[in-house]
Parts: structure tokens; sequence; C-alpha cells
């Protein structure tokens, strides 16, 4: 059984799947050297404004993925916005789904905290995630931010 858990972004197990994460952006991202690591602000992922979920597995039992919404600017429409960020499925958790449910789960706690919007950005090499994303009803839009790590911006009205 899988279940979703609220954690602050700093949290062990938060940490160690955002380490995980990391560690494969930098070993597969199309120039390593060129990746850049931010942790992110635990201050940022605080109801209502944020969260921070981590997946546990109970079968396996580890935690297997984790992701966060955080409000951010207003888009040009001035309606309320949130940005997903570090959707992260780990090894043992691929190919049952869970990104897609996560994901989900995200847009849904957005739109409990009154988002209009989600907004994401991601990398070309990461196919999947942009399969995921164009697949949820996600649309490509203009740059919101200067990740240098992105090359593709989405955004979904909820």
């Amino acid at each position: 059984m899988l279940q979703f858990r609220e954690v602050a972004v700093d949290a062990p197990e938060a940490h160690a799947l955002l380490e995980e994460y990391f560690a494969e952006r930098i070993a597969t991202f199309p120039d390593p050297a060129g990746y850049s690591t931010t942790h992110p602000d635990p201050a940022a992922f605080v109801p209502p404004n944020g969260v921070f979920l981590v997946v546990d597995d109970d079968e396996q039992q580890r935690s297997v993925a984790c992701g966060g919404i955080r409000r951010i600017d207003p888009g040009p429409d001035d309606a309320t916005r949130f940005e997903i960020k570090h959707l992260f499925v780990n090894p043992h958790g691929r190919g049952k789904g869970l990104g897609k449910a996560l994901l989900t789960d995200l847009e849904e706690r957005a739109k409990g905290f009154g988002a209009r919007e989600v907004v994401l950005d991601t990398n070309a090499s990461l196919t999947a995630a942009g399969g995921l994303y164009r697949s949820s009803g996600y649309r490509t839009i203009e740059p919101y931010n200067d990740n240098p790590n992105a090359t593709h911006w989405y955004a979904k009205n909820l």
C-alpha cells in the first residue's frame, strides 16, 4: 500500500529522496558539470503557501517518491499560481503510475490552497516527465523563471 505523507522538506526522508534525485540528475544531465543543485527552502513548503509530500511503499518498507508545491507570484492574469517542484519517483517506485498519482495529488492540494494555475519547469532530457506533463493536460508556456537546468516550462489551469 502507498501512503502520501506531508513532511517538512528538510525532514530526513525528504532529504534522502532529494539527494537521490539530485544525484540521478547530475548523472543523467546532458552536461553533468552544468547541473545546478539547489535545495528547496523549507519555509516555502508550509501550508497554506506550499506542501511537500513523501510517498511510502509499505510493501517495500521505504519511501519511493516525493514532490512539492509552493506559491509563487501570480501569473499574467493575476491568478493565484503554485509551482510544482522536485517531482521524483525513485527506481523502486517506477512503472506503477506513481508519478501521475503524485502529480494529481499535488494539483489537488494547490487547488485547495486557492491556486487557479500550476506551473513547472523541466529539462528536455527528462522525456518521461515531459510526456507525463503533456498527457496530464499541461501546455507549453514561456519561461516564468530563470532556472538554469530548465529547457521547458509548462502550465495547467485548475
